[in-house]
């Protein structure tokens, strides 16, 4: 342990939300300089944890410890006003869904210079460098500093490196990390964890919250392994991983192996085979086409797009077949999705057109799409902000399958109701919970689960499995090659997540500044790139998954 002591300590962590405790008896330190890593599958309590130790847990939550420690200051006793000057100069926090982490009508120069203008006496100009410094360290763009670019005309992966570096601009003692690269491709992912890394040189310890155990063999001194709210087994990551001592812990190196994660509680039961009638698919009575040739159900032709002075969008042409998976990678603000946004109508091109099953689909007025708009379903990589915060999980279903009609979920909608939420491996028991109670791994399947009850046949998804454990992503992108395989639902499969694509696309899109620089099978894409951005996005997620050179 340094010299100084840890810069963060804790012993004896408990947390109890409305009478049920959901983190118990937690133990764990925090060196300066030093990586820790704490691990576990979706719902095992890490980011309830980890908001526990910064003073951000929920309004109804109780926290005790018999020891909890930030930099040298005793943090049990802080109200609300102590914990902001601690979180604003001593402890920098970067929590998993930006979107709402972010003011999308503020500057994001200032969201970034916030700590420094709250907390030091730095003049404006001294502000301004060092967060033209912070943002140039994640990979943005210095000008934002200034430029009173807004948060919410970014792109979700360059809201999240706003978010880091708005946590480091003050150089904190202790860094919490979130699953800092879950929506960020691998480039910028590279780009951030040499950002955190910088930091650790400095002094600064860090306390990563993730899911990807690829990301802790290669960047983590030390890893925790939290299962049912309770650190299970510690130590350092390559002890730990060589020869896991827990239950808990085999479950999740075996996995992680096979190319796969635990869930909360071990190895998760296998996600129920679609059943086409709970979903409310029925195979069509048209499918195929008569001639045998597939049948085109989605077709973009020229799209463009622009924001002021930025094509977002250039050129970008495609048809997607029925039962086929179009695959779209690219860096973080390439495009991608924009893109998606046009093809579900949510965005404006300004030049260019979408048809759905060869009739007019984008541009049209929304009162002449709404008759159609049930084909055409998204999964978004924000599902947080998607859902409203007044609804348990079962009345967004029941709205779902009803298409508005219902709130309520008795009877058949009931069953189907439960049926839904098996098929992305939740359990019914969580019908009566809201959606913002879930981990970010359960609102994902629940999106999932959603976009699924109106029968689609064209499933637009925006990141749709980043945010879950590798078990679960597995058992999803399990059941989305079902759902295709039974119905012929085409997808669109918009991610940043290389082996996702690489196991689901049949054709892959490389977008780069906006315009398509690659496009083919993703076989061959993936195995021969023939274009720089490609190779680039390709060795990227080699680094990412190895760690640093150093």
């Amino acid at each position: 342990m340094n010299a100084r002591g840890p810069v963060l300590a804790v012993d004896g962590l408990a947390v109890t939300i409305d009478g049920v405790r959901i983190v118990s008896d937690v133990t764990l330190e925090v060196a300066p300089g030093e990586c820790v890593a704490l691990v576990g599958a979706s719902g095992s309590g890490k980011t309830v944890t980890a908001r526990a130790l910064l003073g951000l847990g929920a309004d109804r939550a109780v926290v005790e410890a018999r020891r909890l420690e930030v930099a040298g200051t005793d943090a049990r006793g802080l109200r609300e006003r102590g914990w902001r000057r601690l979180r604003g100069t001593t402890v920098g926090y970067v929590g998993q869904e930006a979107l709402g982490a972010l003011d999308p009508l503020r500057p994001v120069g200032r969201e970034v210079a916030d700590a420094l203008r709250l907390h030091t006496s730095m003049r404006a100009h001294e502000r301004v460098e060092a967060v033209r410094e912070a943002l140039a360290g994640v990979g943005l763009d210095p000008g934002i500093a200034t430029d009173g670019r807004l948060a919410g005309t970014l792109s979700g992966g360059m809201r999240q490196r706003a978010l880091i570096a708005a946590a480091t601009v003050g150089s904190p003692a202790l860094l919490v990390a979130d699953e800092p690269t879950t929506a960020l491709d691998a480039g910028v992912a590279v780009t951030v964890m040499e950002q955190l890394r910088r930091a650790q040189q400095r002094g600064a310890g860090l306390l990563v919250i993730t899911h990807d155990l690829g990301l802790v063999a290669g960047w983590a001194d030390r890893v925790a392994v939290v299962s049912d709210g309770r650190v299970v087994e510690q130590g350092p990551v390559a002890t730990v991983f060589a020869a896991p001592e827990h239950p808990a812990t085999q479950a999740l190196v075996h996995a992680a192996r096979a190319g796969a994660a635990p869930t909360a509680a071990g190895p998760a039961a296998p996600v129920a085979p679609v059943a086409p009638d709970a979903i409310g698919h029925t195979r069509r009575s048209d499918d195929p086409e008569p001639s045998g040739r597939p049948r085109t159900v989605l077709a973009a032709g020229h799209l463009d797009r622009r924001f002021e002075d930025t094509a977002a969008v250039r050129d970008v042409s495609f048809a997607l077949d029925r039962g086929r998976v179009l695959g779209v990678i690219g860096a973080s603000g390439s495009g991608k999705t924009t893109l998606a946004r046009m093809v579900l109508g949510l965005e404006t091109p300004d030049a260019g057109s979408v048809s759905l099953d060869g009739e007019p689909w984008v541009p049209l007025a929304e009162r002449d799409r709404r008759s159609r708009r049930h084909r055409v379903a998204a999964v978004v990589q924000d599902p947080g902000a998607t859902f409203d915060e007044r609804w348990d999980v079962e009345r967004v279903l029941a709205d779902a399958f009803s298409r508005g009609a219902e709130r309520r979920a008795g009877g058949e909608l009931g069953a189907r109701v439960d049926d839904a939420l098996r098929q992305v491996g939740l359990d019914p028991a969580l019908r009566p919970r809201s959606p913002l109670t879930l981990s970010g791994g359960q609102r994902q399947r629940l999106a999932i689960a959603r976009s699924l009850a109106t029968a689609p046949e064209v499933l637009v998804l925006d990141e749709p499995v980043t945010a879950l454990d590798a078990t679960v992503q597995d058992a999803v992108l399990g059941l989305l090659e079902r759902l295709r395989d039974e119905t012929g639902v085409a997808m669109v499969f918009v991610s940043h997540d290389l082996r996702a694509v690489r196991r689901m696309a049949d054709d892959v899109l490389v977008v780069h500044e906006g315009a398509v620089v690659e496009h083919g099978p993703a076989s061959a894409v993936f195995a021969h790139p023939t274009h720089p951005v490609t190779a680039r996005l390709l060795r990227a997620a080699e680094v990412l998954a190895t760690g640093p050179a150093d």
